[in-house]
C-alpha cells in the first residue's frame, strides 16, 4: 500500500513538472501527414484492350458498374449533337433483345442502367450481377439502332434545344465555351436545331463505330463479389467487342485574349446578369502545382467561405453567390472561371469587384490563416470520401487514365501539408488572369449597358465587344427606339383594353377565378387565385396539397400566411395589393395620374412599350397586338432589393374575354411556369373567399 502511494506521488510530480514545461500561448507543431493506405483494385485487361478494375466490398449486398472510353474530344462540325444522340440510343434494347423487354426486366431486377456517347453504367443487388453485367454488355457491344427510336430522340433533341433559346443561364454558358475555346473546337462547338438536322441514322451508326472502341476503355467493378468470377464473366462477356482505335482529329488551338474584354450578349428576357471571367489555363492532374493551383481557386471562390462569396454576396449583397472553377485536361487547354448571377442594376459593379479579387490573389500573399483553413478542408474531404469504394475505384481510374505516379493518392494529405503562402501565389499567378481576361456578360442590354461601357480597371477602359446568342459578332445594339409621335401611356392602355375584350365587356367582369399548375424541382405547385370589383383579392399556393403562401385582401383589411405563420398585412403592403386587386388593373390606370411611357424595349423577340406604372411596378405592352406581355416588380426585402418578372403568353378568350393560360414568373434564380387550367369568369366567387 505504502508503495503504491509512493507511486502515485511521484507519477502526479512528474506530470506536473511535464505540464509546467509546456508553453500553451505557442501553437504545437503539427505531426506529420498519414501516408493514406488504399485498398487498390485488382486488375486485368482483354486482348482487345479493355482494361478492367475490380473493388471487392462484401459489406452491402450490391454492386456498380461503370464503363468508361476515355477518347480525345470529337469534333461533330456540321453535324453537332450526333454524340448526344448515340448516347440517347445506347441502351434501347439490343440486337438480341427488344427495348420493352430489356427495360423489363432492368426494372423486375430492381437495377438501374445508363449509357453515353461513350460510357454506361449500371447499379444492382449483387445476387443479380452476372445478368446485370450480360445486359449492359449486350447493349453495349450489340446496340439496336432504328429509325423509328433515332427520329423520336431526334425530335426529342430539337424540342429541348428550342426551349434553351431563350433560357440566359444556358445561353451564357454555350456563349462562354465558344468564346473561350472558339466554336471550331470540340468544347466550343454546340448543337443546334440545324446541326441537329444534318444528323442522319448512319451518323450515329459511323459515331458508335468509331469511337465506342475498347482502346481506350475502363471497365470498373465494384461491391459484393469475388474477382476470379468477375474475370470469368468479362471475358465472356465483353471478348466479342471488336477491337478498334478511334481516329484521331486534329483541331484549332484557343488562345487567350491579348487583353481583358467585356464580350456582352444582349438578352432582353433576362432578370439578371450571368458574369463570367474567363481566361484559358494548361493545367493536368500530374502537374507538381496541381494541388497549389486547386487551393489557390478555393481560397478565391471555391464555395461560401472564399473571397469571391464574401465580397459580392456577404459584403455587398450583389448576388446569391459567386464562385470560381479551374479546369484540368490531359488533352489541351481548360478554363479558369469566376461567375455570379447579379441584379442588372450591379452588372458593371460586379464585373469590378471579381476583377479585384482576381488581381488580389495575383499579386497579394494569402494569409496563413485561409491557406491552413483551405488544407483542413481538403484534408477533411479526401479522408470522408476514402470509406466509399467508389473513390477507391475513382483514384485507380485516374491513375491509369492521367498517367499519375502510383503513390499519388498515398501521398496526398503530405503534399498538401507541404503547400506554402509562396507556392498558392505562383500558382494564382500562372492560372489566373485579370490582364487578358475574357468577360462574358449576358443580360439585358437597355438595363446594363450604359454602365458597363463605363467600367474601369486600374485606371483603363474595359472595351465592350458584342455578340449574339451563336457568339458571332454583331454591332452595338440601339435603345433608342423613338415611340410614334402623339402615343401616349393611355393610349397603350386603351389600345391592350381593347385587344382583350373592350372596355365595356371588361367592367362587365365582377369578379374572376383562376387554377394553374407548376413545378419547381419536379413537385407539383398549385396556384388559386381569385380577384373582384370590390378591392377583394386571394392568392393561395400549395404544395403537395399543403398552403406554402396565402394572401388574402377584403378592402381595407386582410393578411398573409406563409407556411403556417399568419400575418396582417400593413397598411403599405394592402396599398400594393390594392393595385393588383381589380380583375383588370389597367382600367384602373387609365385615371391615375404619373404613369408614364418609358419608351420601348425587346421582351423576349416582341417590341414592346415600357409603361412606368409606380416607382417599383413597370409593365409592357406588345407594340402590335396590344397585349401585355410582362411585368417587373421590385420589391426591398430586408435591406435587399428584390425584383419578381412575370411573362404572359398563350392568351385564350374566356366569356369573350383573353386571359393569359402561361404565366411565367422569375425571382432571383428560381422561374416557374405557371399553366393556367381554368378559369372562371363571374362565377366560383363568394364572399366567403376573402375572409
Amino acid at each position: 500500500m505504502k508503495k503504491f502511494f509512493i507511486l502515485s506521488s511521484v507519477l502526479i510530480l512528474s506530470a506536473s513538472l511535464t505540464r509546467a514545461q509546456v508553453d500553451r500561448s505557442v501553437m504545437p507543431e503539427p505531426g506529420p501527414a498519414p501516408e493514406i493506405n488504399l485498398n487498390e483494385p485488382q486488375s486485368f485487361e482483354l486482348n482487345n484492350g479493355l482494361k478492367v478494375m475490380v473493388l471487392e466490398n462484401h459489406k452491402l449486398p450490391r454492386v456498380s458498374i461503370q464503363l468508361t472510353i476515355d477518347n480525345p474530344p470529337v469534333l461533330e462540325g456540321d453535324k453537332a449533337g450526333v454524340s448526344g444522340l448515340t448516347g440517347s440510343l445506347l441502351g434501347l434494347g439490343s440486337k438480341n433483345i427488344s427495348k420493352d423487354e430489356f427495360n423489363e426486366e432492368i426494372d423486375f431486377l430492381g437495377a438501374k442502367m445508363s449509357f453515353g456517347s461513350q460510357s454506361a453504367s449500371a447499379n444492382s443487388l449483387s445476387k443479380y450481377f452476372p445478368r446485370i453485367l450480360e445486359l449492359l454488355a449486350d447493349a453495349a457491344i450489340h446496340p439496336n439502332f432504328t429509325q423509328e427510336e433515332f427520329e423520336k430522340e431526334k425530335e426529342k433533341l430539337v424540342t429541348g434545344l428550342k426551349t434553351q433559346e431563350k433560357d440566359v443561364p444556358t445561353i451564357a454558358g454555350r456563349v462562354q465555351r465558344a468564346l473561350a475555346y472558339g466554336k471550331n473546337h470540340p468544347y466550343g462547338e454546340y448543337a443546334s436545331e440545324t446541326t441537329v438536322q444534318n444528323v442522319m441514322l448512319t451518323d450515329i451508326e459511323s459515331f458508335y463505330r468509331d469511337y465506342f472502341v475498347p482502346a481506350n476503355a475502363y471497365l470498373i467493378i465494384i461491391g459484393d463479389v469475388v474477382f476470379d468470377q468477375v474475370k470469368e464473366l468479362v471475358e465472356k462477356y465483353f471478348t466479342p467487342w471488336t477491337k478498334a482505335i478511334p481516329p484521331s482529329f486534329g483541331f484549332s488551338d484557343p488562345k487567350n485574349a491579348q487583353y481583358t474584354q467585356i464580350n456582352f450578349v444582349d438578352m432582353p428576357n433576362a432578370v439578371q446578369s450571368e458574369i463570367a471571367v474567363q481566361n484559358l489555363v494548361e493545367l493536368k492532374m500530374n502537374d507538381e502545382d496541381y494541388l497549389p493551383a486547386l487551393v489557390a481557386n478555393q481560397i478565391l471562390g471555391g464555395g461560401g467561405e472564399g473571397r469571391l462569396f464574401l465580397n459580392l454576396r456577404e459584403d455587398k449583397a450583389y448576388t446569391y453567390g459567386s464562385y470560381s472553377s479551374i479546369g484540368n485536361d490531359k488533352y489541351g487547354v481548360s478554363r479558369f472561371l469566376a461567375t455570379a448571377s447579379v441584379r442588372n442594376k450591379v452588372t458593371d459593379s460586379s464585373v469590378v469587384e471579381i476583377l479585384k479579387e482576381i488581381d488580389r490573389i495575383v499579386n497579394e500573399p494569402v494569409t496563413e490563416k485561409e491557406l491552413a483553413n483551405t488544407k483542413a478542408k481538403y484534408a477533411g474531404r479526401f479522408v470522408m470520401a476514402l470509406e466509399q469504394p467508389k473513390t477507391i475505384a475513382g483514384y485507380a481510374l485516374n491513375i491509369e487514365k492521367e498517367g499519375l505516379s502510383k503513390d499519388f493518392y498515398k501521398t496526398y494529405l503530405e503534399r498538401l501539408e507541404k503547400i506554402t503562402v509562396n507556392d498558392v501565389q505562383k500558382a494564382a499567378q500562372k492560372y489566373f488572369s485579370a490582364n487578358n481576361a475574357k468577360i462574358v456578360v449576358v443580360g439585358k442590354g437597355s438595363d446594363v449597358l450604359e454602365n458597363l461601357e463605363k467600367v474601369t480597371f486600374k485606371g483603363k477602359k474595359v472595351p465592350v465587344k458584342f455578340y449574339d446568342k451563336t457568339a458571332s459578332t454583331v454591332s452595338k445594339p440601339n435603345y433608342d427606339s423613338k415611340t410614334p409621335e402623339g402615343l401616349t401611356a393611355n393610349s397603350v392602355l386603351e389600345k391592350y383594353i381593347e385587344a382583350i375584350g373592350g372596355k365595356t365587356l371588361l367592367e362587365s367582369v365582377k369578379s374572376y377565378s383562376l387554377i394553374a399548375t407548376a413545378e419547381m424541382q419536379g413537385i407539383k405547385l398549385d396556384l388559386e387565385m381569385k380577384k373582384t370589383s370590390k378591392n377583394q383579392f386571394m392568392q393561395d399556393i400549395k404544395m403537395m396539397g399543403n398552403s406554402m403562401s396565402k394572401q388574402v385582401l377584403d378592402d381595407n383589411k386582410g393578411y398573409m400566411v406563409i407556411q403556417g405563420q399568419r400575418k396582417d398585412l400593413s397598411a403599405d403592403e394592402i396599398t400594393k395589393i390594392k393595385e393588383e386587386s381589380a380583375p383588370f388593373p389597367e382600367l384602373n390606370y387609365l385615371s391615375v395620374s404619373g404613369i408614364s411611357l418609358a419608351g420601348t424595349e425587346m421582351i423576349g423577340d416582341k417590341k414592346a412599350y415600357k409603361l412606368k406604372v409606380t416607382d417599383h411596378k413597370t409593365v409592357f405592352y406588345d407594340t402590335v397586338s396590344g397585349l401585355k406581355l410582362q411585368e417587373v416588380n421590385v420589391a426591398e426585402i430586408q435591406g435587399q432589393q428584390i425584383i419578381s418578372t412575370i411573362n404572359y403568353n398563350d392568351y385564350k378568350e374566356i366569356s369573350g374575354v383573353l386571359f393569359p393560360y402561361l404565366i411565367s414568373q422569375a425571382i432571383g434564380p428560381q422561374k416557374f411556369d405557371f399553366i393556367v387550367s381554368e378559369i372562371k369568369v363571374n362565377d366560383g366567387v363568394s364572399a366567403s373567399d376573402f375572409e
